[in-house]
């Protein structure tokens, strides 16, 4: 997701909250910053306060909607009127936020907003005995209940959503990882290793080599 906040210490204790939640928060400070990010990456879900130095995020929002851009969006202000709400869901917000917010209530918000997202994951994904159910956060192999870090989960469910499929390494990076991370680092060899280790055997995660990694039950075929 993308989180739009030009004051510092809102946007690290926000961004701080979001990613302990378990998602991937790219940061920017102004309009400028966010467009250059919509424009190389696909959000889920994009967080402006409404009110920047740069302009009104509702301005910017509206243009994205007529150049057919569908991000999710939620407006944070501390516009708290019923026109202002209205105004906001007019221009193209998804939903609205005022300000001061629970931090837990903007989590679940931003969650909400991630399913409206086009690619959306089924509830439940299968390979081979192993179950992730994506709504709970919950993985079990066998029927055994697994335990599992939030990164861990997050590429799991990458590599469950395209089971089979050899998934490349700057794409798990990307899509589990916020742009704070250094894809040229062996973190991500790290969590795979994990992964296997939890997961136990017949394993199921395999390296394809030049590629990335792929989930697939090879005892199957």
């Amino acid at each position: 997701m993308l989180l739009v906040e030009d004051d510092a210490n809102l946007r690290f204790g926000v961004a701080a909250a979001l990613r302990a939640a378990g998602l991937a928060v790219d940061e920017a400070v102004d309009l400028p910053q966010a467009d250059e990010a919509l424009f190389v990456t696909a959000y889920d879900c994009a967080v402006f306060v409404r009110m920047l130095p740069s302009g009104d995020a509702a301005d910017y929002v509206e243009e994205l909607r007529r150049g057919g851009r569908a991000v999710p969006v939620l407006f944070l202000t501390a516009r708290d009127t019923v026109a202002d709400r209205v105004e906001g869901f007019a221009r193209g917000g998804d939903d609205y936020l005022v300000k001061p917010f629970a931090v837990p209530e903007l989590v679940a918000r931003v969650r909400s907003l991630c399913r409206r997202a086009p690619a959306v994951s089924p509830p439940v994904l299968r390979v081979g005995d192993v179950e992730i159910d994506t709504a709970r956060r919950q993985v079990r192999r066998a029927g055994v209940l697994l335990t599992f870090t939030r990164r861990e989960f997050a590429v799991l469910e990458v590599l469950a959503t395209r089971a089979d499929q050899a998934v490349g390494r700057a794409e798990l990076i990307e899509s589990c990882w916020d742009e704070m991370a250094e894809p040229q680092s062996n973190v991500l060899e790290v969590l795979i290793s994990q992964l296997r280790r939890k997961l136990g055997g017949p394993p199921l995660v395999h390296t394809v080599r030049g590629v990335g990694y792929r989930l697939a039950d090879e005892s199957a075929r």
